[in-house]
């Protein structure tokens, strides 16, 4: 179950730090059987926003790009259908072009990274991953024709241009990357939605406990409580910033429509009212409520409930 949640999270969190630079689609259906790919993203013709700010992240979004994270090692098979996946996407792309009377370059086909914690060197070898020289370690690409690489977080260097990818590694390698991030300056970019996305990670894991439940994770729970209580006091400080006499109940109000945005999609500005109208005590309870939602539909039912 926590793999889902983790997987989940992967999305989320390269959704939101790739927007800004293009079209993301997370999940991506392909032709063939039911496949999806991970997250799809397009870059956009012109970039007005820096994307080195991404580091190594911004470097692989350069192109169409197509991101497969795994949150235990990735095995042979799950690379195979990595593989597949994005060969289903180059036919898509031919056949377009086919029927547009087109032609397409090879270097307008999709890189495929793929995101893994550790790999073992007789998985690299037996799809000949190789370092390259004017690479970062732990960057293993396969053959050219494939336009693939897999990238092994555990073996980036901790150095903050890899911050980004390395918050999806697991153990000391993931907390080392959060307390990293967790020491940025809050008006740092991507420093404030991470830290979101982080918190409703550790409020689904905290959640779906079970006696089963890997000890990492209950780790990982511990290390990300504090985030909420800072989350918190940031949203606290935009809305005395703004000026409002009521900062903590504004603060509150910026961090439940933030998180409900991201749950259930762009709301209505009658919904945003109504959210706004709650006391704090409420907001506190619907924070908890909106890990359960899935549609407008569940926030009109609670705000209902409550009223």
């Amino acid at each position: 179950m926590t793999r889902f949640i983790h997987d989940q999270f992967a999305k989320d969190y390269l959704e939101e730090l790739l927007k800004p630079y293009g079209k993301v689609e997370a999940p991506s259906h392909v032709s063939g059987e039911v496949r999806e790919i991970d997250v799809l993203f397009t870059p956009f013709p012109e970039q007005k926003a820096d994307i080195a700010s991404l580091g190594l992240l911004g470097k692989l979004a350069t192109t169409l790009a197509i991101f497969e994270p795994f949150r235990n090692p990735a095995s042979t098979e799950e690379i195979c259908d990595c593989l597949l996946k994005s060969l289903e996407v180059r036919g898509a792309l031919k056949r377009e072009a086919k029927r547009n009377a087109t032609k397409i370059a090879e270097s307008n086909f999709p890189k495929l990274w793929i995101l893994t914690p550790t790999a073992s060197k007789k998985l690299l070898s037996g799809f000949h991953g190789i370092l390259e020289s004017d690479s970062l370690p732990g960057i293993y690409y396969l053959p050219e024709s494939f336009r693939a690489a897999i990238i092994v977080i555990h073996q980036l260097p901790p150095i903050p241009e890899t911050l980004w990818l390395r918050l999806l590694g697991r153990g000391t390698v993931q907390k080392r990357a959060i307390d990293e991030l967790a020491a940025l300056p809050s008006n740092q970019p991507y420093v404030k939605i991470t830290l979101e996305l982080l918190y409703n990670l550790q409020q689904n894991l905290r959640i779906n406990q079970s006696p089963e439940i890997e000890t990492e994770d209950r780790e990982l729970i511990m290390r990300l409580a504090p985030l909420y209580q800072q989350e918190r006091e940031l949203a606290r400080q935009e809305g005395l910033q703004e000026g409002l006499q009521q900062g903590e109940q504004r603060g509150e109000q910026l961090l439940i429509i933030r998180q409900l945005n991201r749950r259930i999609g762009t709301m209505d500005s009658s919904l945003i009212q109504q959210v706004q109208k709650l006391p704090v005590a409420q907001l506190e309870e619907l924070g908890e409520a909106l890990l359960d939602f899935t549609s407008v539909t569940d926030l009109q039912t609670w705000l209902q409930s409550v009223s």
